[in-house]
């Protein structure tokens, strides 16, 4: 009965180690960052910072001029941007990759992994020094040659906003169009060929076949790539916002603008607050996801 009662445990036993390291790596800090956003924890008060309540939250949520809010919508409009951009760009050449009698399609599909393939911080830097530098970069050269003026890429907002969706499409798209080139091959042909027989058109089958049978194969891909594009950091910083390399251009997203008030400002109680706002938010999208991918919504 001893030895029965033991075995139990066995499994607890077991899992212990796991889940203590999960706490102190993942849990713990959670925790940690809570406590500090109720602080007035900064470089001035770094060892004698007093708990000051819900004040951090207050300051992001409501007050217009600190930037956290201008930073917040620029997120959503970067995250929509790009994921629109991304579904129907890399979708139609997913639909080209699918075309029948097209010769050299693994040659072609190769060629499309190379920028996801190269690390992210490299290919940003190589778009930032050759393609946006206004004296030497490629795409004034392009634009010398057919007569205009240079373009400052990366100086004013508008246009280095611009810029830097079109480095994250560079980054990005090479993943959607095999996972959407994936799931046009899984397609049973016989519907297309049903749906010629009767009639249908190009864009009927697309409407009719190949969307509503690829919303449920692709949709953990989108929101992966919604999280991924939401925190994106590296682009918007390492072109325009990098310590001293700063283009003039103030296109922060609500992760730069928290990396900013955490290490240039050192306003650490603040950034606390930004951080568990960000982590809540991407918690109850998590959630309402979760529950519409269990109760069938998204494939209707």
């Amino acid at each position: 009965m001893k030895k029965r009662g033991y075995k139990k445990f066995i499994p607890y036993i077991y899992s212990f180690p796991g889940l203590a390291l999960i706490g102190l790596m993942i849990v713990f800090p959670i925790l940690y960052t809570g406590y500090i956003s109720l602080t007035n924890m900064n470089v001035y008060h770094w060892f004698d910072f007093q708990v000051i309540g819900f004040q951090n939250y207050m300051k992001a949520l409501f007050v217009l001029d600190t930037g956290f809010l201008t930073a917040f919508g620029r997120t959503i409009v970067w995250t929509i941007v790009n994921m629109v951009l991304q579904m129907i760009i890399a979708f139609v050449i997913a639909s080209l990759l699918n075309v029948e009698g097209l010769r050299l399609k693994g040659l072609y599909k190769t060629i499309l992994m190379f920028p996801w393939a190269m690390p992210g911080y490299i290919s940003i830097l190589l778009w930032k020094m050759g393609m946006f530098n206004t004296e030497f970069g490629l795409l004034n050269h392009w634009l010398n040659k057919l007569g205009f003026a240079n373009v400052h890429w990366l100086n004013s907002n508008n246009i280095a906003f611009a810029s830097s969706v079109m480095v994250n499409l560079w980054l990005a798209l090479p993943f959607m169009i095999m996972i959407i080139d994936g799931a046009l091959q899984s397609i049973d042909k016989a519907y297309y060929e049903s749906a010629t027989i009767e009639g249908a058109g190009y864009f009927s089958k697309a409407r009719k076949i190949t969307i509503p049978l690829l919303r449920p194969i692709i949709a953990p891909a989108v929101v992966i790539t919604i999280f991924t594009t939401f925190k994106q950091f590296d682009i918007i910083y390492l072109l325009t916002q990098q310590q001293g390399s700063k283009t003039g251009a103030d296109i922060h997203t609500i992760i730069t603008y928290t990396y900013e008030k955490a290490f240039v400002t050192n306003n650490y109680g603040y950034s606390s607050a930004i951080s568990i706002i960000i982590f809540m938010i991407l918690i109850i999208f998590s959630l309402t996801i979760r529950g519409r991918l269990k109760g069938g919504d998204v494939d209707a």
